[in-house]
């Protein structure tokens, strides 16, 4: 099993993964399928369907499958250029895609939320249709936004599509049994391995380029949020937090003022940060989704800002080793909300946080594998209730104590010699299943929880 750590971290933009860059994601390779079609085309039309019709509106699904459609990608998506195309869609009725006619599509009447008919595949389905000059839909492609960013057709869905294709890797780990094994006989750690099996799929320049990136584009999220304030969009009225509790707490400084427990104030204030670029629509990194992307770098940052001795040397290993764990994660479970439920999501980033911050303050493999279990263990039965199906309640805050539980869980790891009852790959596989048994109201539709319990305006 290989999943680099470039599709477990994916420069993107917010509120949601599995509710906006997938669908956007999708868009762009049904643009692709029309450009290898023969056929003449005139027209699109778009259907959302299970969760992403529930919360598509929160999770701005309309506004990404248009732009998507449009040729907007996430990678490299420019807020005005995309305010400007939506505006001139709403006038003209029509989008011109790179490589293609001008194609009819009226959003309001060729993009349909269908909250009736959930595709048999995944809880984020949509169908995408391309037609002719008469309206008939001439090419149909059935996609599924599976959590994280990642896309599937219908097809790869069935076929079992998973991530090995490529050239083989040196320490290919399905499990972390497995994992902790090939590190016993191999005396490698975690992301030494990890680093390897990349290297054998690309250029260890690009990819030691491509993880500098993926910390500058997290690290600036932060500092955004950290900077920004205002009312989050959506119609919550919710009130940017992070940038007057790190006013404060930069003024506490040297005051002696501190309680020690303050500290969780820092991890909480720039993992809220992050989320609140994300519930804005900001640019950020997946980590491994959307609503959970402030975990792993408020713990990143953590170490860095806050632990005597830390240095930047060790980011690499840091993501190699996170991004081990959430391979793991997503190949036996899932980190998708709509499937698992916020188990999969902030439970699943916690994990991976945990395991990268142990690694860098030298941790064993097996007690990164510890730190990992024990930040999914306290994860698990955790429901996707977003109110009024907003990544924000209880989101945002949800990030700040995912963030605190990874750095306890590392701790606790490191006080330890890696010997512990229960492995991570029982905890994976109770996450699936628990999972599996959540009812449907708990997993990213809005209908149960939070979100019908606390008033939406």
């Amino acid at each position: 099993m290989f999943l680099s750590v470039f599709d477990m971290f994916k420069v993107g933009v917010g509120p949601s993964s599995s509710h906006t860059m997938g669908p956007m994601v999708a868009a762009a390779r049904f643009l692709d399928l029309m450009r290898a079609s023969p056929f003449e085309f005139a027209g699109l039309r778009a259907s959302l369907h299970g969760s992403l019709a529930f919360t598509g509106v929160g999770h701005a699904t309309d506004r990404a499958t248009i732009l998507g459609l449009a040729g907007f990608v996430p990678d490299s998506y420019d807020h005005d250029r995309a305010e400007a195309a939506l505006a001139a869609i709403a006038e003209t009725g029509t989008v011109t895609p790179e490589g293609l006619p001008t194609l009819r599509f009226d959003p309001k009447a060729d993009l349909v939320f269908d909250y009736d008919n959930t595709l048999p595949g995944h809880a984020n389905g949509m169908i995408l249709m391309a037609t002719d000059a008469q309206g008939d839909v001439i090419l149909r492609q059935v996609y599924y936004s599976v959590g994280g960013g990642f896309v599937l057709t219908e097809e790869e869905l069935a076929e079992g599509k998973d991530t090995n294709d490529g050239p083989p890797v040196p320490y290919p780990f399905k499990t972390a049994a497995e994992m902790l094994e090939m590190a016993r006989a191999s005396g490698k750690t975690i992301a030494e391995m990890k680093r390897a099996n990349e290297i054998a799929r690309g250029c260890a320049d690009s990819f030691a380029k491509g993880t500098a990136r993926l910390w500058e584009v997290m690290n600036a999220c932060i500092e955004r949020g950290l900077s920004t304030e205002g009312i989050l969009p959506g119609g919550l009225k919710v009130r940017r937090r992070a940038k007057a509790i790190h006013d404060a707490l930069m003024a506490e400084r040297g005051m002696n003022l501190n309680a020690p427990h303050t500290i969780n104030d820092w991890m909480s204030v720039y993992a809220m940060a992050v989320n609140e670029e994300n519930a804005a629509g900001g640019q950020v990194v997946t980590a491994p989704t959307n609503g959970a992307a402030g975990v792993l770098p408020a713990v990143l940052r953590y170490y860095l800002d806050h632990v005597p001795g830390a240095s930047e040397s060790h980011i690499e290993d840091f993501l190699l080793t996170a991004a081990a764990i959430g391979g793991l994660v997503k190949y036996n479970a899932s980190i998708s909300g709509a499937e698992a439920g916020c188990q999969a999501e902030v439970g699943s980033a916690a994990a991976m946080a945990a395991a990268g911050l142990c690694a860098v303050m030298g941790g064993t493999p097996e007690q990164v594998e510890n730190a990992a279990e024990i930040a999914l263990e306290h994860h698990l039965g955790m429901t996707c209730d977003p109110v009024a199906g907003l990544v924000q309640v209880p989101c945002i805050e949800r990030n700040g104590l995912g963030a605190i539980k990874a750095v306890s869980a590392a701790s606790l790891a490191l006080r330890g010699d890696g010997q512990h009852f229960v492995p991570l790959d029982a905890v994976i596989e109770t996450m699936r299943q628990t999972g599996h048994d959540m009812h449907e109201k708990y997993k990213e539709t809005s209908l149960g929880g939070l979100a019908v319990n606390v008033p939406n305006c």
